[in-house]
Parts: C-alpha cells; structure tokens; sequence
C-alpha cells in the first residue's frame, strides 16, 4: 500500500499563506477528497465562494458548454452575457448599473476611484471616504488602506490617505468624526465584515448611515463581496435593514468558483465612469458572465436564498445550544450562512484540528471560528458540522 502523499511548499511558489498540509482532489456538494481519498465536510466554500457546492449538475454542464464556445474575448466587443447579468443583478439589487471586473479587491478598487472622481466632479479636490475599524477591502495599495487591519498594513507604507476611521455601529461618532469636513464623499463598509470576525452592522445602524449620505450627499458604498450572492438568506446582507446603497462591490459567491467581480451602482454613481476612466483585461469574460448567469439562475431554481435562512437558523442555534454556558465562549454571531464564534482566546490551531476530523473551516481576527459552508448545506449536513465541532471546541477551551 502507497504512503500517504503529504504536500509540502513549493520552492517555486511564493511564500504568502500559512497552508494547512492537504491538497484536494475532487467534490461533489458539500464534501471533498484529498489526493489521498480523505472526505472531509466542506464548512468554508472557498472562503464563500463556491454558493452550489461542488461539481453542481447543473452548473458544470453550462461551464463546459461555455467553454466549448468562447472562455475569453475582451471588452472591445459586446459580451452578451454581461447584459443579461447585469439586468439580473438589477432586478435584485433595486440599482441600475454594473461593471465587472475578477475579484474583490477589483470591484473595492472601483468604488474607491468612483468616491474620488464623485468628488472631483464636485469641486472637492481631495476626496476623503469614511472606512471602519476592522474592515477587510483588499490587498492592494488602496484597499489596503481602506482596510482597518494593522497587521496586514504592515511593511507596506506609505498608505493611500484620503480615509477617515470610525467604530462599526456608532452613528454618533461617524457624525463626529465627520463634521465640518467638506472633503468627505463617501461611507463604505461590509454589511458583515468577514476577515474582521464576521461583525455585522445593526440594522438600524444601516438606516441611520443611508439617511445621512442623502442628507450630505454622499455615497453610500457597501462591500457585499463576502456577506452577498444570497449568503445571509436575502440576495445581499443590507436588505434586511430595507435599504439600497450606491455602490455595491460582489465577488467571491457570484460566479460560484468561477473569477468573477462586479461594481453594482445606483442613478448617484451610474453615470461616474466614461470611457477610458476605468477597465480591464478580464472582467466580463464570457466563462465568467456564464457562470454568473448560471448561478443565479440555479439559486432560484433551487430555492438556496430560502436553504441559506433556514439552515443557518438551525446551524446557529444547534451551536448556541451545544456551547451554552461553556467558559471561554465570548459570542456566536452572523446571519444566515455567515457564522462567527469568537472564542476567548486565539484558536488558529483548530482549522488542522477539524481538518483531521474530516471538516473545512477557518479562523479569522485569531479568536473568531469562521463557518461559510455552500448554500446547499442540508439541516443533516449542518448537524454533521455541529457534531464535528463542538467537541473540538470544548476541548480546545479545556486546555
């Protein structure tokens, strides 16, 4: 019988993440096997990514048959199925506009440059855009900055300035920080920050901030690129709090594995951009625009927005009640399929811990359990998890 492969660093790729020691296979709905033939539950989704599972019976079929046909053409033509992605997108989001891009980092980038050139088309001649403790908008030079993470801004100075700083759910101190500063243009932030610990906004935080952009006429942008795409049980986090943003970042979930990015706005924001002031190589492929399209369509067909409500109702609740009254239980948080367990103390040690027993999770903010499962998850599926994780918790905290 072989040994078991155990994947090692490459000396030929660059050293920028911490790797748990395993290499997948294969998947197929919410499971996947190594190149040694371990299953494990897949309680991550590629960090939110993979909304159908994996190798979805309906989604590979329109992959394969898109990828017979054209994967990539570039934005000098017209790419059919960025239309209907963005009517799609529309429709649901109550905005108006859309332009795609790959990643997250992109679409916050975008919203970035739209605040500025709002503003410079304003007379304002520094924009300056309010961000929020514990945010997570990108690596690049820019959202870097937007980012209120000190440990990964390190090294990486001088910032991007033109960023104000606030607490997450404090209208009081937005106001403060904000008065008499004619240069602000902007307030951007993640409905549920998700490298932050999964902390979500309260609602009434949400319309508080809406109400204050109209009142100052400044753009509303909100970073759904981890909480949207039907994360939370409604297409995108904010419309729990019954408002509509100007600009809406998405990634990750959208094109369900598939690189995708778009920048949704609204009649504030839709008409920033002309051309030349703004592109990309591979934002709109058609490989891409079809996976998007497909995603959607089978998310409905399916029901998964309704999947997400219901099975992160129990999920979170089969938690709560298993972890009641255990010591070193800060807070179990999040909506939906975006679940946070933030422990007392740092717990990175459990993501190897429940891979070796057979479930995918992460640790984010050091202390926080993150559990982004695909929207397929069944209750049975959520009850499998629970009984994997409990135990590994309650001995992590015993030690």
């Amino acid at each position: 019988m072989n040994a078991a492969l155990k994947p090692v660093a490459s000396p030929h790729v660059m050293n920028t993440y911490g790797r748990v020691p395993i290499a997948l296979s294969h998947g197929r709905g919410c499971r996947v096997w190594d190149i040694n033939g371990k299953e494990y539950l897949d309680g991550l989704a590629g960090i939110a990514v993979n909304t159908l599972g994996h190798a979805h019976p309906k989604l590979v079929p329109a992959l394969q048959d898109q990828i017979a046909k054209l994967i990539h053409c570039s934005n000098y033509y017209h790419v059919p199925d960025q239309e209907r992605l963005a009517q799609m997108l529309v429709e649901r989001s109550g905005m108006t506009n859309v332009f795609f891009c790959s990643t997250g980092l992109e679409a916050n980038e975008a919203a970035l440059k739209l605040a500025r050139k709002y503003g410079h088309d304003k007379g304002i001649e520094r924009p300056e855009i309010v961000v929020y403790e514990k945010a997570f908008h990108g690596r690049s030079i820019a959202t870097l900055s937007a980012t209120g993470n000190p440990k990964v801004q390190a090294g990486f100075g001088p910032l991007v300035e033109g960023f104000v700083r606030v607490p997450v759910n404090d209208i009081e101190t937005l106001k403060q920080a904000t008065a008499n500063n004619p240069n602000v243009v902007a307030v951007f932030f993640e409905t549920i920050q998700g490298e932050g610990g999964v902390n979500p906004m309260r609602a009434q935080y949400l319309k508080d901030v809406r109400a204050l952009c109209d009142e100052r006429d400044w753009l509303l942008m909100i970073d759904e690129v981890q909480c949207g795409m039907g994360r939370t049980g409604k297409w995108f986090a904010h419309q729990w709090a019954g408002i509509v943003p100007d600009v809406m970042p998405l990634a990750k979930g959208l094109g369900s594995g598939v690189t995708i990015g778009a920048v949704v706005a609204g009649p504030k924001a839709a008409n920033i951009f002309q051309p030349g002031n703004h592109g990309t190589t591979f934002g709109g492929n058609p490989l891409s625009m079809r996976a998007g399209v497909e995603t959607i369509r089978i998310m409905e067909e399916d029901g998964l927005l309704a999947n997400a409500a219901r099975v992160g109702k129990h999920l979170r609740e089969a938690l709560e009640k298993g972890l009641a009254g255990q010591a070193g239980l800060k807070e179990i948080r999040g909506q939906g399929l975006m679940i946070g367990i933030e422990l007392t103390k740092p717990c990175g040690v459990l993501v190897q811990r429940a891979a070796d027993a057979g479930l995918l999770l992460s640790v984010t903010a050091d202390s926080v359990v993150r559990l982004v499962p695909p929207l397929i998850i069944t209750t049975e599926e959520a009850d499998e998890l629970v009984g994997i994780l409990l135990p590994l918790i309650t001995a992590f905290l015993a030690e």
